[in-house]
């Protein structure tokens, strides 16, 4: 039998859609299964500074539609240092929390190791992030919804490109990770995707665009990662427009991309990310990250999800060389 009474969930990092329906599918499915059930806010600060409030079937209702995190989020630097980590263990034990449910990216979990490796407190990490950029699991919370945004975004400029004959250079999020460039830029029907993890030769972005000119294309678009090496979408731009003559406009999306209704496959990942935390917590799960991989689910130690990031698909690299001609 668990020993595991009550928990406390929290969204620490950049918000990501689809962070709401997961902290309503831990709240209830653990009310289902018996615990108690806190929610902090403001991520790690509020575990440090004791924004501590318990949770019940009605705190999560009417939320499952809704972008953002109704627990808020924060940077919390302090919670590095030793006595950050202190006041959170001691708020862990004021309110009797046996163990933690955190919802998002390489930092969040980063901070969860720090903090369970020290106080041994049991940690489930839930991915949250629109990046996408997490070990150990093909999806991340946030994903799926910023990608339609973007998509819907450059769907509306191709009007606007296509009526005066423009090229548009269109920035997505991304720092270190191309994930969104790649999928809202082939599901888009962009002429080119420039990614962090692929190396970028300007020449053959302003021969591909001379060439569709020359076939009478009406209209381009580039999607740019803000990561890529060139220097995300000003760079990119100004050099479009420099060496073909191409009227050249740019949009930077920027964080519209982590807003929004979260899309349907969202709303169910989170979900089942919701329920399978709170189950391997109770099966005696400690210290890990759940996630899917190849439509089964995994349970990764948090500390490989924090060391390593998985790669870019080769396959989608030649889909978008075929698709581009």
């Amino acid at each position: 039998m668990s020993s595991i009474k009550k928990i406390g969930v929290l969204t620490s990092g950049g918000d990501s859609s689809g962070m709401n329906p997961t902290i309503r599918s831990v709240v209830r499915t653990a009310l289902s299964r018996g615990l108690e059930v806190v929610g902090i806010k403001n991520g790690y600060e509020g575990l440090m500074y004791d924004y501590i409030e318990p949770m019940n079937a009605s705190s999560v209702g009417g939320i499952i539609n809704l972008g953002g995190t109704i627990l808020y989020s924060a940077r919390a630097p302090e919670f590095i240092e030793p006595a950050g980590l202190a006041k959170a263990a001691n708020n862990m034990r004021k309110h009797n929390i046996d163990a933690l449910v955190v919802i998002g990216g390489d930092g969040t979990y980063r901070g969860a190791l720090d903090f369970s490796t020290i106080y041994n407190f049991p940690v489930i990490g839930i991915p949250g992030t629109i990046d996408n950029d997490i070990s150990g699991t093909d999806y991340t919370i946030g994903y799926d919804t910023a990608v339609n945004v973007a998509m819907e975004a450059i769907d509306k400029l191709r009007d606007t490109a296509t009526s005066h004959g423009r090229c548009f250079v269109v920035e997505v999020m991304g720092r270190h990770a191309g994930y969104i460039a790649l999928e809202v830029g082939i599901a888009s029907g962009a002429e080119d995707i420039l990614i962090p993890e692929t190396p970028t030769v300007i020449e053959n972005v302003i021969e591909l665009l001379q060439r569709g000119k020359k076939r009478g294309k009406k209209s381009s678009i580039i999607v740019v990662a803000e990561g890529d090496e060139i220097g995300g979408g000003i760079e990119t731009a100004q050099l479009i427009e420099g060496k073909t003559g191409f009227e050249t406009r740019l949009t930077i999306l920027g964080h519209m991309q982590r807003g929004g209704s979260p899309t349907a496959r969202e709303r169910l990942m989170a979900a089942r990310f919701g329920f399978i935390a709170i189950n391997a917590l109770l099966d005696g799960r400690r210290n890990i990250a759940v996630g899917i991989w190849k439509g089964e689910y995994t349970y990764t130690p948090i500390a490989d999800a924090v060391k390593k990031h998985p790669k870019i698909e080769e396959t989608d690299l030649a889909l978008l060389q075929a698709l581009s001609i």
